[in-house]
């Protein structure tokens, strides 16, 4: 049987709107998610789907950089891929773990078209036809559009929990901090969590606070039915001192992001769960084998959200299926999304999960005229940067922070 071979690689930087605009601790996202969208091209006519965070032209341009290293290159070779594109010496230079992971979500969604299977199914098969989410909470601005939407308050994060749990079926709910003073953000969660009864929660600040201010958080919040206590603070050191003085699991996506954190976070805990992100990882396979090594040494795992439309979705749920570790609800931004990219539109929840995709590949296939639309808009609007926030341009984050946002006000108030 002839194999395929890569003939061509497409980019698309979209722009996606959201319910309203998230705050986080280093700025915010500005209302909508921009995106590249990823299409490798074989000379079987199999087209494979990745995607990666952020765009432009500069993503673009990086993807069409890659055509010298790809055209020609069999999709099957996953491994002879990852040495072309992150060889570790070389990428000191050059890091490019996220595009590889979108090539390497392309590649296994050809994989998989090409022998009419879903891609789990190339790694095991799947464990669970379902992946549990938990809600994704966010201080907000309101919407531009409508001016509803806004959660600033303790009572507002408290009624969207409620919503949200009604709406999709959660049982777990996460608030992003690390806006507020840890003082008032302390009293929004502990309202949160009330209001959610007897469904866990969980809080990550994005490393913003410092060890004392983390330890000080987790002591005030141990009475909570906790998952775990995300990020609180910075550093795999940080984090270590942080659990030693506190009764609640920590949790990661900043600090172990790669094999070496992850050994010598094995040799040296710092913390109790690793959050996968099938970006961040650099693709599903790495998450699989961090996965099997936390099996090992009884680390926890979850799964981290970037922001995805349906194909890394789609990466996160083949990802999911097939771990018998992952106990914690996956997380996803994919509710405060407006539409999506993927035929069918936003995949739907059900009773707090979404279903493992059953076609071959990924089991999503891209929706040509959302693409043109969205495509269009990023290029009528452009991108927004990360780190801003649209309300306080004359504020930088500093890690920890001790400048923070006034609830009662469009600026910014000090310690």
């Amino acid at each position: 049987m002839k194999q395929p071979r890569i003939t061509d690689i497409r980019a698309t930087t979209v722009t996606v709107p959201l319910h309203a605009p998230l705050r986080h601790s280093n700025g915010a996202h500005w209302g909508r998610f921009v995106r590249t969208i990823i299409e490798v091209e074989t000379d079987v006519g199999i087209t494979g789907l990745g995607e990666m965070g952020g765009g432009g032209e500069s993503a673009e341009m990086a993807f069409r950089q890659l055509k010298s290293y790809l055209v020609g290159h069999n999709p099957f070779e996953l491994e002879a891929m990852r040495f072309k594109i992150c060889n570790p010496t070389a990428s000191l230079y050059n890091n490019r773990t996220q595009l590889h992971a979108a090539l390497e979500f392309a590649c296994i969604d050809i994989i998989g078209k090409f022998l009419n299977v879903p891609a789990c199914d190339l790694f095991g098969g799947k464990v669970r036809d379902r992946v549990p989410f938990a809600s994704y909470l966010f201080f907000t601005y309101p919407n531009e559009k409508t001016g509803r939407g806004e959660i600033t308050t303790a009572d507002d994060l408290s009624k969207e929990a409620i919503k949200l749990k009604k709406q999709y079926g959660f049982t777990s709910h996460k608030l992003k901090g690390g806006v507020f003073h840890p003082d008032y953000e302390l009293e929004a969660f502990r309202a949160m969590a009330h209001a959610v009864g007897p469904d866990s929660v969980r809080y990550d600040p994005n490393a913003a606070l410092s060890v004392e201010a983390a330890i000080r958080f987790g002591h005030a919040i141990e009475d909570l039915n906790n998952d775990y206590l995300e990020d609180p603070t910075w550093g795999l050191n940080g984090m270590r001192r942080v659990r030693e003085k506190v009764r609640i699991p920590l949790a990661t996506n900043t600090v172990v992001i790669n094999f070496e954190q992850l050994a010598t976070n094995v040799r040296d805990p710092a913390v109790d769960v690793i959050l996968l992100d099938t970006t961040f990882w650099g693709g599903i396979r790495s998450c699989i084998k961090a996965a099997g090594v936390c099996e090992t040494f009884q680390t926890g795992i979850a799964v981290h959200s970037s922001g995805e439309l349906g194909i890394q979705l789609a990466s996160m749920l083949h990802m999911g299926a097939v771990v018998p570790n992952l106990t914690f609800k996956a997380d996803a931004h994919y509710h405060h999304l407006v539409d999506d990219v993927i035929e069918g539109g936003l995949m739907p929840y059900q009773n707090g999960s979404i279903a493992v995709p059953t076609g071959p590949g990924l089991g999503v296939t891209l929706n040509r005229d959302k693409l043109k639309q969205y495509a269009e808009l990023y290029q009528s609007i452009g991108g927004y940067p990360y780190d801003r926030d649209p309300r306080r341009p004359d504020w930088f984050a500093l890690v920890p922070n001790e400048i923070w946002a006034d609830p009662h006000a469009t600026g910014y108030v000090k310690k």
